[in-house]
């Protein structure tokens, strides 16, 4: 073998290292892997990128959500082709390099890339022969691949859809206690109103353990925060947004011993710690590498607090003095909100309470029907005129 040939069989195997440690980091390892050398990643981000672009020119809500809906499932089958089409492309180079050493020889290097394709799929037609230890052990490898590939693929995306469904049963449920799309403020209201309040620690415990399936499972398959929740307004990230300012709205601005006594705070507390844990977590995987302390903000304008204040007021809560809960509101949801916001940014989430681009949400829109009216009315009835 000549030096030539010798850099186009390295140059194949270079490409088939390559590629199986994208799919072994993406597909088998399930936890956070570096995204150093991944193939994978790349592809996901630029063309999430482009189709991200081509969405939001639609100015129909209903066939831009339906549009960036299909970028998912899209990108997990181009995502799969284009592992395919490489393997075969290193095993190409790796025939061609070698081509000295089949029956019959390749004549040019597309016949290579066939005969590659030919054994990765393990069509078989008998027309290519490898005489040459080396050639048969190519051989050999190509079949084992194409097989594990599509073996580990299938179970990969099995994997892949049970955690999505897992992940919209409780957003799904959210949608009945906050409104859709989703609020804190509403959350709160309706607690108080439906005289629930006892039921929040239960509630913030089921959301612990969501924020922490969604961290875990969002990091090891970074395709999962792309699939968008299949119902209307709902999403995943403006619904950990809610939960967490229910949380934070609890513990800063209503008394204890109000409506809510000790549990209920301390279950808000925690649900705080793990929530924001999830959302800067989530948020420096894809790259929003920011630093809170230089930007103090809440994400709230004092304006839209004190309108919350008095939606709490009227379900019942006795608040905590106005200057110092708006204080610690801000002190803590500056914690997480930059980070929660650039997320709702990145994939293009619907427009949510505090959440995102709100600018057309007004937090009547959350409110549950008076009493009297529930039984007759829309659950999302504007009821504050």
């Amino acid at each position: 073998m000549n030096l030539l040939r010798f850099l186009e069989f390295l140059a194949g195997v270079v490409l088939i290292v390559l590629v199986f440690h994208d799919i072994f980091q993406g597909v088998v390892v399930p936890r956070w892997s570096s995204r150093k050398w991944r193939i994978g990643p790349y592809f996901v981000d630029k063309l999430w990128h482009l189709w991200r672009r081509l969405g939001e020119r639609r100015r129909d809500v209903e066939s831009r959500e339906d549009f960036l809906g299909s970028y998912a499932p899209t990108a997990l089958m181009l995502l799969l082709a284009l592992w395919v089409a490489l393997l075969i492309t290193g095993y190409g180079l790796c025939f061609w390099a070698l081509r000295a050493f089949e029956e019959p020889a390749p004549h040019n290097f597309f016949e290579a890339i066939y005969v590659a394709g030919e054994t990765l799929l393990t069509i078989g037609y008998g027309d290519f022969k490898p005489v040459s230890g080396l050639s048969r052990f190519v051989a050999l490898s190509a079949g084992a691949s194409g097989l594990a590939v599509f073996a580990l693929v299938i179970s990969f995306l099995f994997t892949l859809y049970g955690t999505f469904e897992r992940r919209e049963v409780l957003i799904v449920t959210l949608d009945a206690r906050a409104g859709n799309p989703p609020s804190g403020v509403a959350l709160l209201e309706n607690y108080a109103e439906l005289d629930l309040l006892d039921d929040l620690p239960r509630f913030f415990d089921n959301w612990e353990e969501w924020s922490a399936q969604v961290l875990q499972s969002h990091i090891a398959y970074p395709i999962l925060p792309f699939f968008r929740s299949s119902h209307e307004g709902e999403s995943w990230i403006a619904a950990l947004g809610a939960v967490l300012d229910a949380a934070t709205l609890l513990t800063t601005t209503v008394c204890t011993g109000s409506k809510c006594g000790t549990r209920q705070m301390g279950a808000a507390h925690i649900m705080i710690r793990i929530g924001c844990h999830t959302v800067i977590d989530l948020s420096h995987w894809f790259g929003f590498r920011h630093d809170e302390d230089l930007d103090p903000r809440p994400g709230v304008e004092k304006s839209e607090f004190l309108l919350a204040r008095r939606h709490l007021l009227r379900a019942g809560f006795v608040l905590r003095e106005e200057e110092e809960s708006w204080a610690d509101f801000s002190k803590q949801r500056a914690v997480y909100a930059l980070s929660l916001n650039e997320l709702a940014k990145h994939f293009a989430a619907p427009p949510a309470q505090w959440v995102g681009d709100r600018s057309m949400i007004g937090l009547s829109a959350h409110r549950l029907p008076e009493k009297g009216q529930r039984n007759s009315s829309n659950p999302n009835q504007n009821t504050d005129k």
